[in-house]
């Protein structure tokens, strides 16, 4: 298996440090507001990552962290904790916002077909980890204290940026445009392990240490969380494509330092999803979430399959043209399934279905290239071979893809096994429905919805278009 190491800008064959166990860390959600898709993406390309190891044959841990403390607003050490922002806009606690965001990000998750990490872990949880961490660099060197918080030292290491060549005054967090210096950093690019009450009154959340009371830094948390659970070596580590700097090259600086050694060997980010207008945000323009899509008749798997058309280092542009044209595809693959027989007295070619694992194999092994493993699946439709052995390599492959084509397909052939004794008139509304549905005309397909409640009937959408069923 072959991945791209943002590390070493490469194409490298993959190699786990340790036989039995390829140990694996993702970057978890700051849960203060729900993930919108553009968050979704990675996760999604993260879960084809680990279900492709397995395929492999390999055996995976993975583990992921959950921010409910330590993430600022700016990504240099400055304004408000994003978990107090939620709990001010939603006049709760933070543990309430957390617990809340949570459940939501893992609701998303199922949905999505995005397998529970095997260790997930709070930041809150690993307070003395942190503090154990913090005061070795201390010890060290690596670190110092200066008004009223810890201070990571850059000036101390060989070399700071890892993800890219910059010059030192490149990227110097802290003097951006509209971005306060911190003065008390002895260089501008070090960066926070521990604030203290002397930095931020407000913070709701706090914690004793020799340093005074306060709270940890985000990029402290990811460093501590892994290696509670995974030891002083990583084999990958992987994130979206804007945590590469500062998050993970600052992880990378207060891991090595503390261990005197390197910590990991992999290092993958997932690209933007985009709109028109530039990357999504929750700040910028329609928050689009799980829900929103699901509210707009959306399967959350078409999503999922939108994103597999396209490579995980790609930026990828959405639009609800481009969804719908991925719906339709998946809608399409689904039927094509659902057209297989499944001959329970049949048996599979074991010769063609290796064939077939191989040609899969090939791409998905070739740093997760999931178009050309979606290309793998309408060949493996298309092959010479009975419809046992076809259906044995979708298997297969859905244990990587995630889109649970037997399942859908199976929905779909029960759909249409029912007898259709539909009301005309309901009919022609779901006909309406759909032409409203295409013009993006939002309002009057859900004014059609309810006239059809109301009278009797239900809609569901299945993946040959909508269907009534009385309530």
């Amino acid at each position: 298996m072959k991945i791209y190491n943002s590390a070493t800008h490469m194409k490298e064959d993959f190699k786990p440090n340790h036989p039995d166990i390829v140990k694996m860390y993702t970057c978890g959600p700051t849960v203060y507001h729900f993930a919108h898709i553009g968050n979704l993406r990675s996760y999604i390309m993260e879960d084809v990552l680990e279900k492709a190891l397995r395929f492999e044959g390999y055996n995976v841990k993975r583990v992921m962290n959950i921010t409910d403390v330590g993430h600022l607003a700016s990504d240099a050490d400055t304004g408000e904790d994003k978990m107090l922002k939620g709990a001010r806009r939603e006049h709760k606690s933070v543990m309430e916002i957390a617990r809340f965001y949570t459940d939501a990000f893992f609701a998303d998750c199922e949905k999505l077909n995005i397998k529970r990490p095997d260790v997930v872990e709070p930041a809150t949880n690993c307070i003395e980890d942190y503090i154990r961490i913090i005061t070795k660099l201390m010890d060290t060197g690596y670190a110092y204290f200066a008004g009223g918080n810890v201070y990571f030292d850059t000036s101390k290491l060989k070399k700071y940026y890892i993800f890219n060549d910059f010059e030192a005054d490149d990227l110097d967090v802290g003097v951006r445009e509209g971005v306060e210096e911190d003065t008390n950093k002895r260089n501008k690019n070090d960066f926070v392990l521990w604030f203290t009450k002397s930095k931020f009154e407000d913070q709701a959340l706090k914690w004793d240490s020799p340093w005074g009371v306060g709270y940890p830094g985000w990029h402290i948390e990811c460093s501590g969380i892994s290696m509670k659970h995974l030891g002083e070596d990583l084999d990958i580590h992987c994130g979206g494509i804007d945590n590469a700097f500062p998050h993970h090259t600052n992880e990378i600086a207060q891991s090595e330092s503390y261990l005197g050694h390197k910590w990991c060997n992999y290092w993958m980010h997932v690209h933007h999803l985009n709109t028109t207008s530039g990357k999504m945000s929750k700040s910028s323009g329609e928050f689009l979430t799980v829900s929103l899509l699901e509210e707009k008749g959306y399967d959350p798997l078409a999503y999922r399959f939108f994103c597999l058309q396209s490579h995980y280092r790609r930026n990828l542009v959405f639009s609800w043209e481009n969804l719908d044209n991925a719906a339709a595809a998946y809608k399409k693959l689904v039927a094509r399934v659902a057209a297989l027989k499944d001959d329970p007295a049949a048996q599979a070619d074991e010769a063609m279905l290796q064939t077939l694992k191989e040609k899969f194999d090939a791409a998905i092994g070739n740093d997760l290239n999931t178009s050309l493993a979606i290309t793998a699946v309408y060949d493996a439709l298309k092959a010479d071979t009975d419809d046992k052995t076809k259906l044995a390599a979708i298997d297969a492959y859905d244990t990587v893809l995630g889109l649970s084509l037997r399942a859908a397909a199976e929905k779909l052939r029960a759909e249409e096994e029912k007898s259709d004794d539909t009301d005309p008139a309901v009919a022609a509304l779901l006909e309406q429905r759909a032409a409203a549905k295409k013009a993006k005309n939002w309002a009057e397909a859900d004014r059609i919805r309810d006239e059809v409640a109301a009278m009797g009937y239900r809609i569901i959408d299945t993946p040959q278009g909508p269907k009534a069923e009385k309530i």
